[in-house]
């Protein structure tokens, strides 16, 4: 008999197993088990070839529309090209050899599966040398592999394609033994879940639709339970940890601020402050996550929780993802403080603090004496990068730390400063994102945290109008795109071009698609071209500080007209007369980063424009997902939109924690129910056993569903 913790190489063999762990990190038998299917296909019924993504490996059912056989052009043999449809979309496919073979296989109206790695040739889609079953009932043995009327398509990869996935899963479950469950029997019954046994079964062989549903509710409270738990404990032990208690001081700094403050405050501002403020006042870390539309206001609410805990005679440290936006960040604080931040200074207020800026690349003096200001406490606030974070670091007594844009940080980076408190004590956190994050995401990847939102703009935000531009259909449109960044310039505003890359890194291996397009070919492409006579800047990571010090203040001040630049200016840059920007490449951005950059636009009082060039085809999930940002300036609405283009079980964020997401059934979008059910019985658990011990099985359940390192990131983040 077969269990879960079993290797595959005994059961299936060492060139099966080897295959399966090689393409999709299968080893054990959970681990096959657990690979569910991506979807689900009824006898019969063709799949939606709609929404297909370039570069990834597909498997689809469809119907055999077109087949003709042509000589090659260039050397000897055989292309057999074949048209397949779902009845409203079609698909090309290309076959190079052994074209005879195929075409007795291969005929008109048949139906099949077809899997192989989505590309393009001339403009449309295709699968080149697909492999594929047909679904001919006259043959026994390939439909012995779908024994029910549902049929799994399974997430496949080239050589190990759905069907073959589908023989090994029905091997395993043949000899699969009935351990005993990991979820506590009384659970099971509160909410009437199958055993785990039956949900596997269930999951991969559903006899009917109601079988099926009734599998996925089990399987997904497994993954919502074991994050959950992670959290649970984290809230638990960050609570038992002392913090330095900050409560506000009358005729202190922060009173001072806000006589001086411009403008009002909105509510939301007032109302994220007075949570943040009382938690500073208490004995345990305050662990908080803000989030806010691009430009809502979070800096001056986290400058407002600075100056109370300077008040109190603590140090705050703002960390930042760049040594650009912590310049930024430094600067826009002095500002808004005047004679507030100007401790040791001509002309500073009595009670001023003093704001201190340490990068990684300062030159020796002004880093000694940034060092110096931290150590001895003389610098109330301390901003910069990950440099804060080395060891060399040291602050007199470290009250509060506010991470910006949170999510560009490593978990050693941010976790880092959680230990700089004096006297063994935990600083308050206050982590920052300008990517507004639905009630579900929240719950589930920032579990540990306190959740406020600014979704109240400030008054003076002019809005901003994005269209998708698709050079490979309309090449004629990026002609148009320049001449729109000069009528910009001629009314005497600037614009931003924005690439995904340097230009000077090394040649990639891959050679599947070509390399993203470059700050410095780009710029020279526009100096030499379409801008020829604008003054032109260039801005990336790896310029000398005060190289892109010099840059962004030429920028600011209209010594330049265009700005090609990297994602260094993806946030807190602010240059109200620059009203137009450029995204090249735009597909390869993620959602959030393109809401992001836009948000550098429609900052002053002329309306923003975004234009975002991309050779993304029309139909595929890449130019859904721009269609997505061209339709809402609204965060909160394009974070929904952006869950429900994602594939499931990329929600932990694999590039954060290194390894591919083992949440695979919970969807945020629609699991929102199930989510805050387990988070409410992970905390009863955890009061009542902080680490477990008395519930193995649910120690088990975590390490099934949450991997090790994936655990210390949960834990950290």
């Amino acid at each position: 008999m077969t269990v879960l913790g079993d290797k595959l190489t005994s059961l299936l063999g060492k060139k099966t197993a080897t295959a399966l762990d090689e393409a999709l990190g299968i080893v054990t038998v959970a681990d096959l088990l657990r690979h569910y299917p991506r979807r689900y296909a009824e006898r019969g019924e063709l799949t939606n070839i709609a929404g297909l993504e370039i570069g990834e490996h597909a498997t689809v059912m469809a119907r055999i529309e077109k087949v003709n056989k042509r000589r090659m052009r260039n050397k000897p043999g055989w292309i057999l090209e074949m048209t397949i449809t779902d009845g409203q979309r079609r698909l090309e496919c290309a076959f190079f050899g052994n074209a005879h073979q195929r075409e007795r296989e291969l005929q008109l109206g048949k139906t099949g599966l077809f899997a192989g790695k989505v590309t393009a040739f001339r403009n449309k889609l295709q699968l080149a040398n697909p492999e594929y079953q047909m679904l001919d009932e006259n043959n026994e043995s390939a439909m012995d592999d779908f024994v029910g009327a549902i049929i799994p398509v399974y997430p496949a990869a080239s050589g190990v394609p759905s069907w073959s996935i589908a023989r090994c899963v029905r091997q395993v479950l043949d000899t699969l033994e009935r351990e005993e469950d990991p979820m506590p029997q009384a659970l099971r019954k509160r909410y009437g879940f199958l055993e785990l046994f039956d949900a596997l079964h269930a999951i991969h062989r559903p006899q009917d639709q109601r079988a099926l549903d009734a599998a996925r509710e089990r399987l997904k409270w497994d993954e919502a339970m074991a994050i959950q738990l992670i959290f649970a404990q984290r809230r638990f032990s960050t609570v038992s940890r002392p913090a330095p208690a900050c409560p506000p001081k009358p005729g202190g700094l922060l009173e001072a601020f806000d006589q001086r403050l411009p403008f009002e405050l909105t509510s939301g501002q007032r109302e994220v402050g007075d949570h943040i403020a009382a938690d500073l006042e208490r004995e345990h870390p305050m662990n908080r996550l803000l989030q806010g539309e691009v430009g809502s206001g979070k800096t001056v609410v986290a400058l407002r929780a600075m100056l109370q805990v300077v008040d109190s005679g603590r140090q705050a440290a703002m960390l930042a993802p760049t040594e650009v936006l912590a310049a930024q960040h430094a600067r826009s604080l002095r500002e808004m403080l005047g004679e507030l931040g100007q401790a040791g200074e001509l002309g500073a207020a009595e009670q001023a603090t003093k704001i201190t800026l340490l990068t990684g690349s300062m030159p020796a003096k002004e880093r000694k004496q940034a060092l110096l200001d931290a150590a001895s406490g003389a610098a109330g606030i301390v901003v910069g990068t990950h440099a804060l974070i080395q060891d060399t670091v040291s602050f007199a007594d470290l009250g509060f730390v506010v991470v910006d844009e949170q999510h560009r940080f490593g978990v050693e980076q941010r976790d880092a400063l959680r230990t700089r408190g004096a006297n063994d004590t935990s600083p308050h956190v206050l982590v920052m994102t300008a990517t507004p994050i639905p009630r579900t995401v929240a719950m589930t990847v920032y579990g540990d945290l306190e959740t406020s939102a600014l979704r109240v703009m400030p008054v003076g935000r002019s809005p901003i109008s994005t269209t998708v531009v698709p050079v490979a259909e309309k090449p004629a449109w990026l002609d148009r795109v320049w001449q729109r960044v000069r009528e910009e310039v001629a009314k005497g505003h600037q614009a931003y071009v924005v690439c995904p890359r340097i230009g000077d890194e090394p040649p990639s291996d891959k050679s599947d698609k070509r390399p993203p397009l470059a700050v410095l070919d780009v710029a020279a492409e526009l100096e030499a071209g379409p801008l020829a006579g604008l003054r032109i800047g260039i801005l990336h990571g790896r310029l000398a500080a005060d190289e892109k010090d010099a840059v962004m203040r030429a920028f600011a001040a209209g010594k330049l007209d265009v700005l090609v630049a990297t994602t260094v200016i993806e946030v807190g840059v602010n240059v109200p007369n620059a009203t137009a920007m450029v995204i090249m490449d735009a597909d390869r951005f993620g959602v959030s980063q393109l809401h992001q950059l836009r948000g550098r636009v429609g900052r002053g009082s002329v309306a923003g424009l975004c234009l975002l060039v991309t050779e993304a085809l029309d139909g595929t999930f890449t130019r859904e997902r721009l269609n997505a940002v061209e339709s809402t300036t609204d965060g909160f609405e394009l974070s929904r939109l952006d869950l429900e283009l994602r594939r499931e079980g990329d929600i932990l964020g694999a590039a954060q924690s290194g390894k591919r997401s083992s949440l695979k059934l919970l969807s945020l979008l629609r699991d929102e129910e199930t989510i805050a059910e387990a988070r409410l019985r992970a905390q009863e658990i955890v009061a009542e056993d902080p680490a477990l011990t008395d519930h193995p099985g649910l120690a088990d359940l975590v390490a099934a569903v949450v991997d090790g390192e994936r655990a210390e990131y949960l834990e950290k983040s």
